[in-house]
């Protein structure tokens, strides 16, 4: 007897079953989750990234055979002839309206070529529409391939504004900025609006007109600045957008204002600081407050932050969020948050993250995990609407891309180069560009997201992580799961009183042999996510 047991148990340790075509072992115990199709939370905006920087160098100089098979990654919700994505689908793209510290060249004093950027406006006040020639490559190349937004941003005055005449600021706190020149600024953003709108023939949805204004952004102790950037109080931004709406109102523009980019979720609810700089959700949309902004014309109701400083350890990653969206519920219910930027900037351990934080590039899943779990937690507690990456492409040895770009023989220029990659290179995706695909590629511009019996646990932001949406004009539902264990795991899904066309699920798995790769129809009674990888499940309810 003891002998049939024995051989009993070594069947099951070595049973196989099948993932959507994927062969894994025993999944062990299986879990339930109820998915609640109608109780519905935050409707999705979209999810995005910019091209700061780089992609005025690549759309510029590099061949178009290569430009364009990087716009195909990042853009195309095309599939090959088994199924599979050939891009992330990303539904926003964000256009960099730069300074003019690249025209400045070395006497910008910014370091890095490759953090400067080109102005529109000339020193004399007059435009030139033909600048930015990379950067404007790439917008068509969003058009083209359906990109559905477009969201244009700054972060400082052009140079010919600002009280020391380059791109950063001189002192802490204040807008660099000269006396009597904000309406200026003000013009200048609705002129570029307005006419890259009349010479692309791209609607610009929104205008981000402040970025992490907690930040000093001043030269450091060699009196070189690492990039372009101003900061501001709330006071400065209140009148400032107060400028900017009359200036999109008296054009006629559609353009919205999205405010905030927070250098970190924390300065959006609570008062970190004497300097007013924080508590924006109170002081931009709170009720009684003078600075109120939601009055305004041309002024969206989102207020957003940047992910950074905020996601470790994970329990701090859970409780950031929680706090966030209390404070919204709080201040103005109807109030919606995007997330819109982020790499990795913090130290965490070499288990991790190779290198322990954001050093050194790495093409794998353990940074894809780590960032698809950011993700999960800004969607489900958060409740983001938005979600959006820092910079596209990137030619550091650093994770700060979803695309890298190097010469062939290294992992990047970690020194300052400026020719390294700038005519031509070779580029490669990451693991990290299709875990965002999981969601970029699927949950789309008006879908909600709906609940799941799933809470936000550090326990479960190290096993299995699962958030559902749907579609109401075709009754489509997704279903993303992030599973961070070394095992696979195996559900069962519980739709209460709905029911699943067929009871199937087509999975899109990312993993480390495979890119949002398409497998065999699944039955939601039985699936089982492997170790390791990002699984998005997509149906239809009867």
């Amino acid at each position: 007897m003891k002998k049939i047991l024995l051989l009993a148990a070594l069947f099951i340790i070595h049973v196989t079953v099948m993932v959507g075509g994927i062969k894994v072992k025993n999944a062990g115990n299986t879990g339930k989750i109820l998915i609640q199709f109608d109780q519905e939370y935050q409707v999705i905006d979209g999810f995005g990234a910019s091209d700061a920087w780089r992609c005025q160098m690549v759309g510029k100089y590099w061949p178009d055979e290569k430009r364009n098979a990087i716009a195909d990654l990042l853009f195309s919700m095309e599939t090959d002839d088994k199924g599979n994505p050939k891009g992330i689908g990303l539904s926003i793209w964000r256009f960099y309206l730069g300074a003019g510290s690249y025209e400045q060249g070395a006497e910008s004093l910014i370091s890095d070529e490759w953090r400067r950027a080109e102005c529109f406006q000339l020193p004399d006040g007059t435009y030139d529409w033909k600048k930015q020639e990379g950067q404007r490559w790439f917008l068509q190349a969003a058009k083209k391939r359906g990109v559905e937004k477009f969201l244009a941003f700054t972060i400082s005055p052009p140079v010919q504004m600002t009280i020391n005449g380059k791109a950063f600021s001189p002192q802490k706190q204040h807008m660099n900025i000269q006396p009597g020149k904000l309406s200026d600024y003000a013009i200048f953003l609705a002129n570029c609006i307005e006419k890259l709108q009349e010479h692309e023939d791209i609607k610009f949805n929104y205008l981000s007109p402040v970025n992490e204004p907690q930040w000093d952004w001043m030269a450091k102790t060699d009196g070189k600045a690492s990039q372009e950037g101003t900061p501001a109080t709330n006071t400065e931004i209140y009148k400032f957008i107060q400028l900017l709406s009359e200036q999109l109102r008296n054009r006629s523009l559609q353009t919205q204002i999205v405010l905030g980019e927070a250098g970190a979720i924390n300065y959006l609810y609570e008062d970190v600081n004497t300097e007013n700089r924080d508590d924006q959700v109170n002081v931009f949309f709170g009720k009684n407050s003078p600075e109120q902004i939601s009055g305004l014309n041309n002024v969206e109701h989102i207020i957003s932050g940047h992910s950074y400083f905020s996601v470790w350890p994970l329990s701090d990653q859970i409780n950031h969020r929680k706090k966030l969206n209390a404070r919204i519920k709080q201040v103005d219910s109807s109030l919606k948050y995007w997330q819109t930027e982020y790499c990795i900037l913090e130290k965490t351990n070499e288990n991790e993250l190779p290198g322990g934080g954001g050093r050194k590039r790495d093409l794998g899943m353990k940074t894809a995990l780590f960032v698809a779990r950011i993700i999960h937690h800004d969607m489900t507690v958060a409740n983001t609407s938005s979600w959006q990456w820092w910079t596209a492409l990137t030619r550091h040895d650093f994770k700060d891309g979803l695309i890298y770009l190097d010469d062939g023989s290294s992992n990047g220029v970690s020194k300052n180069n400026a020719d390294y990659c700038k005519f031509d290179g070779y580029f490669r995706d990451s693991k990290l560009l299709w875990a965002l695909g999981n969601y970029s590629y699927f949950v789309r511009p008006g879908m909600i997201r709906i609940n799941t019996s799933q809470t936000a646990t550090p326990e479960n932001a190290t096993n299995v992580m699962i958030s559902a949406y749907k579609n109401k004009s075709d009754n489509q539902v997704v279903i993303v799961a992030i599973n961070c264990s070394e095992k696979p795991k195996k559900y069962i899904f519980d739709w209460e009183n709905q029911k699943l066309v067929n009871n199937e699920l087509i999975p899109y798995i990312t993993s480390e042999n495979q890119n949002l790769e398409k497998g065999s129809p699944v039955h939601s009674d039985s699936i089982i996510f492997p170790p390791h990888s990002i699984t998005t499940l997509v149906g239809k309810m009867e």
